[in-house]
C-alpha cells in the first residue's frame, strides 16, 4: 500500500512516481505486440479485457492492478478461461499489483492501458497514463467532481499534443442504429431540435453491508457505487450513457443552466451509502431548448433506457431495444440494418487507430458529458438553479482526507436540497 497521500499530492507526484519515457508508446521494443494493461479488475474492467483482447492479432495483456487482490484474482481466473482470449494472457504473479498505487506499475508494463476503477481515479490514472505517453481506454464517467473533469480536460488536451489515444468508454456512440440515427437527425430528418429527454428507469442497485472488521475505506471501496465520493451518485455513474447521447444529438452543445430534484425514497438502508435513488432535472440551452433528464433504481419498477428528441419537423427514439431507434416525420424511418457489439467496437476502434498511426481522442465529449451529469447531482442536491459555467468552476472537490485503509471518512450523510451549498 502506498503511504497516506491526498489526491492533490497525488496528482503532482505522478509524473515523476511512473519512471517511463515520454513519447508514445506503440509497442514493445522490437517487437510489433500491444501490451495491454487493466486497472481495476470489477466486472466491467474484465469484460474491456475481453475487448480488448479480440481487438487486435498481435495483443497480449501484460499486468493488472486492483485495490483488492481477490477482485484481481477472480479477474485473472475469469479471463483464462475464455478459449478465444486464453493464449493472449501472459500476466506474471510479479505483474499482478494491489493497493491505491498499483496504477503505477500497470502503467510502466504496458503500451495501452484499460482504465475500469471506480470514477473517483479516473482523473488521476488518465494523467499519470498521458504522462508516460500511454493509449488509453477510459470507461465512463471519467470524473465525479468538476475539480476531476477540468483534470480530464488537460491530460486530454496533452494527449492529442503527444499523439496517443484516449476512447471513452460511453458506448453508445459506437452503438450502429444510434450512429445511424444521429446521423439524420443531423442531416435534418427532424429539424430543429426544440425537446430532447434522456431515461434512465432501472430496478434497484446492488450493495454491499458492511462486514466485521472492514475499515471505513475497505467497506466504501467495497460497495463504490453508493457513495457519491466514489461513483458520482447513480445519475453521472449510469445516466451518463444517455445524456451523453442527448449532448450527441445537439452536436455537443451544452446547455446554459439546469435546475432539479431528488432524493432517497427507497433504497434508504446504510448498505445504500449517501446516494440518491431517483432524479429529475431539466436543462436550458441557449437557443431556448430543453432536456427533461429522469432516472431512478427502485426495486420493483419497470425499466426504460431511452433518448428521444423532439424537433421542428418530426421526432426520434433512441434506444437498444429492437426496433428503438427510429424517426417520425417527413419521411418515416427505423433502423433495420445489422446489428453491432458496441463494447467491441470501442476497442476495435481504438487498436486499429493505434495500428494506423491516427489515435481516436473521445476526450473533449467525455468530460464535458460527464460535467453534464455532474451539473444535474449539482442541481439536486442543493435544490439550486445552476449554470453550466458555475458547474464548470466548482471548486467541490469530493476526495478523502487520505488514500489510506485506516483513514476515519466523514459520515455518508445524503445531501439535503435546500440545506446543502454549491461549492
Amino acid at each position: 500500500m502506498t503511504s497516506p497521500a491526498s489526491r492533490r499530492e497525488f496528482l503532482a507526484a505522478s509524473a515523476s512516481a511512473v519512471a517511463l519515457a515520454t513519447a508514445p508508446a506503440v509497442h514493445a521494443a522490437g517487437d510489433d505486440t500491444l501490451r495491454i494493461g487493466l486497472i481495476g479488475c470489477g466486472g466491467r474492467g474484465t469484460g474491456a479485457a475481453d475487448q480488448a483482447l479480440r481487438a487486435d492479432k498481435k495483443v497480449k495483456l501484460v499486468a493488472m492492478g486492483d485495490a483488492f487482490e481477490d477482485r484481481l484474482n477472480e479477474s485473472l481466473t475469469g479471463l483464462r478461461k475464455i478459449p478465444e482470449i486464453a493464449d493472449k494472457i501472459a500476466v506474471a504473479p510479479d505483474h499482478c499489483f494491489t493497493g491505491f498505487d498499483a496504477y503505477k506499475h500497470v502503467i510502466a508494463a504496458s503500451d495501452v492501458v484499460l482504465l475500469c476503477t471506480p470514477p473517483h481515479f479516473r482523473p488521476l490514472h488518465l494523467k499519470a497514463a498521458v504522462d508516460a505517453g500511454k493509449h488509453v481506454f477510459a470507461e465512463k464517467p471519467c470524473a465525479v467532481d468538476a475539480p476531476g473533469v477540468r483534470s480530464v480536460l488537460a491530460s486530454c488536451a496533452a494527449a492529442k499534443a503527444k499523439g496517443v489515444a484516449v476512447v471513452s468508454g460511453l458506448c453508445l456512440r459506437f452503438d450502429a442504429g444510434f450512429r445511424e440515427t444521429v446521423r439524420r437527425i443531423h442531416d435534418g430528418a427532424i429539424g430543429d431540435v426544440v425537446m430532447l429527454e434522456a431515461n434512465d428507469y432501472r430496478s434497484g442497485r446492488w450493495a454491499k453491508p458492511r462486514q466485521p472488521g472492514w475499515t471505513d475505506m475497505h467497506y466504501q471501496m467495497r460497495n463504490w457505487y453508493n457513495f457519491t465520493w466514489l461513483s458520482g451518485d447513480f445519475n453521472v455513474e449510469q445516466h451518463v450513457h444517455f445524456l451523453d447521447t442527448c449532448a450527441w444529438v445537439m452536436k455537443d452543445e451544452y446547455p446554459v443552466r439546469a435546475i432539479g430534484m431528488g432524493g432517497r425514497e427507497v433504497l434508504t438502508g446504510p448498505e445504500y451509502g449517501n446516494i440518491y435513488d431517483h432524479f429529475s432535472v431539466v436543462y436550458e440551452y441557449a437557443s431556448g431548448a430543453r432536456l427533461v433528464s429522469n432516472c431512478r433504481q427502485q426495486k420493483g419498477c419497470d425499466n426504460d433506457l431511452s433518448a428521444h428528441a423532439l424537433g421542428s419537423k418530426g421526432r426520434a427514439s433512441l434506444s437498444e431495444r429492437r426496433g428503438g431507434c427510429a424517426i417520425k416525420g417527413a419521411t418515416n424511418w427505423g433502423y433495420d440494418g445489422s446489428g453491432n457489439a458496441m463494447y467491441q467496437a470501442e476497442h476495435d476502434e481504438l487498436f486499429a487507430s493505434i495500428r494506423a498511426g491516427t489515435p481516436i481522442n473521445n476526450g473533449e465529449y467525455m468530460a464535458k458529458s460527464t460535467l453534464l451529469a455532474i451539473m444535474g447531482r449539482m442541481a439536486a442536491y442543493t435544490g439550486r438553479r445552476v449554470t453550466w459555467q458555475q458547474a464548470m468552476k466548482s471548486v467541490e472537490d469530493l476526495s478523502p482526507p487520505k488514500y489510506d485503509w485506516d483513514v476515519k471518512l466523514p459520515d455518508p450523510h445524503p445531501a439535503v436540497p435546500g440545506v446543502t451549498k454549491f461549492v
